[in-house]
């Protein structure tokens, strides 16, 4: 057994006292026991740690270099997207494990216990796939292995150029699959991740209603083995004019009248959205997986999280283009985005609980569902996905309970967190990966060729 007492901790039944938390050697929590004597592991304040929800690992290596306008006038997510392709020509198998490492330290460094992994970089530069054709799975695979980070692998499905069909284009070929080739990738990718502990877990993703034929999206879920199904939509205003002018109806119309939506979903961004789309994609209990910053960064809009939530819709939160990871920051975006939008304040806070609190419980709930894992609560028999955060640190001094968790979510940030642990593995400690120097090395060692290459 492993045993870490908080001083606080924020249980499913609320807050309460020097706590112990035993972890068994499964890694799932054996006993939660307030107001025990301390003993073991001793922090100060003890949440469950969110799962990150949606990722493309590959592009933290971007991060900071779309900043520039291009020969566009209208600089968007279209013209970004040229450049992530044009990136993607110099990425080899090395580069994307090194950076896939880089990303899950910083999410656990950031709070997070679970990195749900959007995964469509499959194939080589030109679009020959590998000698293994779940080759880059296996790299994403290697570098859980070394950060201990709880994952859930979903291998995209994505065949088309847009709704015409059309081929796909450079950088974009190197994700390509027809539906049979998908389906063994899937089998394959679930092989790569067979070597990791039991609580890593694939699902799938069709990428978006742009980009696989909607006549294969029904049969996806199978391929899923009872994993989660997530897909991108409603991203852009160009991806709806798009999808309305193919389909006759646009891209949550289309979903909700010819596919059984249930909670094994996850929307992504589902920032263009009408108010009947909302409530009723809230009303299938499908999560949405939201990216606040990567949002921002591409100007996609902004999610009616007020209308959302208070039709019981389920939210999960990621860092996607991985611009920046921080959870803290996403969830300060989340809210701030309402409250610019609706000219309010505590836009998403109900009568008995604050705003971070709401935000918080409603993430780590969502994000549970969304990797599929058996986690998200502080409670016997989940996964012990445990943060523990400074109680010293001056934000948090003197606070408690709900005013603490709004001071880390709105007046501090991801340097307060100290101790994270992912299925009883702890990972983090004093603030740092207990591997860091080793994945900073490779990563620069891996960055120095791509920087002179770009």
């Amino acid at each position: 057994m492993k045993t870490i007492w908080a001083s606080r901790a924020l249980l499913p039944s609320g807050w309460a006292s020097d706590v112990r938390v035993e972890i068994g050697n499964d890694g799932r929590i054996a006993t939660v026991t307030p107001h025990a004597a301390p003993g073991g592991h001793l922090v100060g304040l003890l949440l469950p740690a969110p799962v990150n929800a949606h990722s493309h690992a590959f592009q933290r290596a971007m991060a900071g270099l779309t900043e520039a306008r291009g020969p566009d006038p209208q600089d968007s997510f279209w013209t970004w997207r040229q450049l992530m392709f044009r990136f993607l020509d110099h990425l080899g198998p090395e580069d994307a494990e090194a950076i896939t490492a880089l990303v899950q330290m910083e999410m656990l460094e950031a709070g997070y216990a679970t990195n749900v992994e959007f995964h469509y970089l499959h194939h080589r530069p030109g679009g020959r796939p590998y000698d293994r054709l779940a080759e880059m799975a296996e790299r994403v695979a290697a570098a859980t292995d070394l950060t201990g980070i709880g994952l859930t692998l979903l291998p995209v499905h994505y065949q088309f150029g847009g709704c015409d069909r059309r081929p796909l284009g450079p950088g974009q070929i190197r994700f390509g699959n027809d539906t049979d080739r998908f389906a063994r990738l899937v089998e394959d990718s679930r092989k790569a991740i067979g070597a990791l502990p039991g609580d890593a877990a694939i699902g799938v993703a069709p990428h978006s209603l742009r980009a696989i034929p909607p006549e294969a999206l029904a049969a996806t879920p199978a391929l899923a083995g009872g994993g989660p199904v997530h897909m991108h939509l409603a991203e852009q205003v160009a991806e709806v004019e798009e999808v309305r002018h193919a389909l006759g109806r646009r891209p949550v119309e289309w979903l909700l009248e010819n596919v059984k939506v249930d909670a094994k979903w996850c929307l992504i961004h589902c920032t263009q959205m009408e108010p009947r789309e909302t409530e009723g994609l809230a009303a299938t209990g499908a999560v949405a997986g939201l990216c606040p910053i990567t949002e921002s960064s591409l100007g996609d809009g902004i999610f009616d999280g007020v209308r959302w939530m208070s039709a019981g819709g389920r939210i999960a939160i990621g860092s996607d283009s991985n611009i920046r990871i921080s959870l803290t920051e996403e969830l300060r975006t989340l809210e701030y985005s309402q409250r610019l939008r609706d000219g309010s304040r505590a836009a998403l806070a109900t009568a008995d609980r604050s705003t971070g609190r709401r935000i918080f419980d409603a993430v780590c709930e969502g994000g549970a569902i969304a990797a599929g894992r058996e986690t998200g609560v502080i409670a016997a028999g989940l996964q012990a996905d445990l943060l523990a955060l400074d109680s010293d640190h001056m934000d948090l001094e003197g606070r408690r309970d709900d005013t603490a968790l709004d001071c880390w979510i709105f007046a501090g940030d991801d340097s307060l967190v100290r101790d994270v642990w992912a299925a009883g593995r702890h990972m983090v400690r004093d603030g740092a990966h207990i591997h860091r120097d080793t994945i900073l090395r490779r990563y620069r060692e891996a960055m120095k060729p791509l920087r002179d290459a770009l």
